[in-house]
């Protein structure tokens, strides 16, 4: 029983890089995208708008976040962010 324990300690140490490279990814392409549709947002004039101000700020959050391998934090600011930004198109 003793080493069933220690055998899945170990599989799940080494399934955690994994995770981390997934999360990394999903942060980085979610950024990319955030900041294409907050520059799109922009430029059919709703720069000035609370939503748009609320997004960058989140992004640049999330940037901050995503060079110190804060990766779920990056996430989920960018998943917020996005959501301001659709918020903005629909007025």
């Amino acid at each position: 029983m003793r080493n069933l324990a220690l055998t899945g300690a170990l599989l799940l140490i080494a399934a955690a890089p994994a995770f981390a490279g997934g999360a990394k990814a999903a942060c980085v392409s979610g950024l990319k995208r955030a900041f294409h549709e907050l520059d799109a947002a922009k430029a059919r004039g709703l720069g000035g708008t609370w939503e748009i101000t609320k997004a960058a700020t989140l992004l640049s959050g999330a940037k901050i976040q995503s060079e110190f391998g804060k990766y779920p934090n990056c996430i989920d600011k960018v998943r917020r962010a996005r959501a301001y930004i659709a918020r903005s198109s629909k007025k």
